[in-house]
């Protein structure tokens, strides 16, 4: 059964995200709040935890379109391939926010992930995520937890997230209550194209 720890967005406490963080490094699948939905994810290099995940959404990992979570953009040139100065202005100017952006991928990509051409990244605006990022010192592969209910897409309350996820995971963090509206996706690869319009501004562009 999973660990259900509270943790607060203003002051996230060095205990507990080196709780969660020990997790991490052990395998272990979590579910965490950002500045839009919860998300549901792993530490990028784990390959038996990105397994487990791709499992969880019933797709092939190789095919799988998680996003990569990472703390600021510095990471960034680990996983994308250069990007020229007007995308990188458009990255500088909606980060750390509730946006998806779609970029070219780099050779570096974890092994899994090496045929992908392109790698979807977040900056959420939220320290506990962007805090168990840092301390785990490389990205969390995220996705999305959907909710089957065909009125609600996005469940917001940590505790009935919980109680419907606590057999599925190891950890899941009380936040507080989520959003339901998820990031906007924008694809940056070629002329900035909106594939999803969510929580993020287009303004941005």
């Amino acid at each position: 059964m999973a660990q259900f720890i509270k943790i607060y967005n203003e002051n996230p406490n060095s205990k507990e995200i080196a709780k969660v963080v020990k997790v991490l490094r052990a395998g272990g699948l979590i579910i965490y709040p950002t500045d839009t939905v919860y998300g549901l994810g792993c530490d990028i290099s784990n390959n038996k935890a990105l397994e487990k995940i791709a499992q969880i959404k019933g797709v092939k990992l190789e095919k799988a379109n998680f996003s990569f979570i990472c703390n600021d953009l510095s990471h960034l040139s680990d996983y994308i391939k250069q990007i020229d100065s007007p995308t990188f202005k458009i990255l500088k100017r909606a980060l750390p926010g509730p946006y998806t952006f779609i970029l070219p991928g780099s050779n570096n990509l974890p092994k899994v992930f090496k045929k992908k051409k392109t790698v979807g990244i977040r900056i959420p605006d939220n320290n506990i995520i962007r805090t168990l990022v840092e301390s785990l010192g490389n990205p969390i592969v995220s996705t999305s937890i959907r909710d089957d209910d065909d009125v609600i897409e996005y469940t917001t309350d940590p505790e009935l997230i919980f109680e419907k996820w606590q057999n599925l995971v190891d950890v899941v963090i009380d936040g507080g209550y989520g959003d339901n509206l998820a990031s906007t996706v924008i694809d940056l690869t070629d002329e900035p194209t909106v594939v999803r319009e969510g929580k993020g501004s287009l303004d941005i562009l």
